[in-house]
């Protein structure tokens, strides 16, 4: 009757005893990423409010107990199908455990890269002697008051539903900001678009001849190199030249990207130049008639 009320208040419960004391979760090392912590943490909570040993956990999942002791031990980031499976077990919201997952991935990512960093161990399959509980440290059975407890509980918790909130607002923002920039204006002969964020200058195409020659108002350069990855007003004097030429290289917004480059190489192939996707006096000459 006293472990369901421990599990009730989702605090964990030792699943043996140990010379007299109960069994805790071995302690996190001090290094780890605090968002592979709070993963790893929030399933440590759910095994023990599901009430199954790492065995059973296993019965029940497609995966082994080695591979769940290595999941709740962080010695290896458990995948998304283990990571849904435990939170229905447990009767958690599956979508915030693999969005806190996907957090953690990324710096599981970076902790792969570091030299000094351990490689994972393989997967292994179910085995049916495999141990059935996490290593453990044996300490006395606390006696803190429940109060304290219960202080402790609402504080980790709230800093998960935090970390939740976080890493939903980022993927968000993210997403909001990839659907923003693939996005692209209707073609206008008049008014030349921009294909570039609204932080970026505005630059408008004012086509004249002077002396024989091509400008559009934004620049006079003949000499000055531009290439992948320049910005600024020569890069949209070039562009509006260029569209001039019949050669769109995308919006006119002053950077020097992927559609710019692929319309320069366009124009040194039709002027006979060296194919080279970098603006030069003899691409200028070119650009400018």
């Amino acid at each position: 009757m006293q472990n369901a009320t421990r599990r009730d208040r989702l605090i964990p419960v030792p699943e043996r005893e140990v010379g007299g004391h109960m069994s805790r979760w071995k302690a996190l090392p001090a290094e780890l990423d605090p968002r592979i912590r709070q993963l790893v943490v929030r399933l440590r909570r759910l095994k023990d409010h599901s009430g199954l040993s790492v065995r059973q956990l296993a019965a029940r999942t497609e995966y082994s107990p080695k591979s769940w002791e290595r999941y709740l031990g962080a010695r290896s980031l458990p995948p998304a199908p283990a990571v849904e499976a435990l939170a229905k077990i447990a009767g958690d919201d599956p979508v915030r455990l693999l969005a806190l997952r996907e957090v953690a991935a990324e710096a599981w990512e970076n902790r792969r890269a570091d030299p000094a960093h351990e490689p994972d161990q393989p997967e292994s399959p179910k085995s049916p002697d495999s141990p059935d509980e996490l290593a453990v440290v044996v300490t006395p059975s606390p006696a803190h008051p429940t109060g304290v407890r219960s202080l402790h509980i609402a504080l980790v918790a709230g800093a998960v539903a935090l970390v939740l909130a976080l890493s939903s607002a980022v993927l968000l923002a993210v997403r909001l900001h990839d659907d923003e920039t693939t996005k692209t204006a209707p073609a206008s002969r008049t008014a030349p678009t921009s294909s570039a964020p609204a932080a970026q200058p505005a630059y408008t195409c004012r086509l004249k001849k002077d002396d024989g020659h091509w400008f559009a108002g934004l620049g006079r350069s003949w000499d000055v190199n531009l290439a992948y990855g320049n910005a600024g007003a020569d890069v949209a004097e070039a562009q509006c030249l260029l569209r001039r030429a019949g050669i769109s290289p995308g919006g006119i917004d002053g950077i020097f990207g992927p559609l710019t480059q692929r319309a320069v190489k366009e124009l040194q192939k039709r002027a006979g130049l060296v194919v080279d996707g970098v603006i030069g006096p003899h691409t200028w000459k070119a650009l400018r008639g």
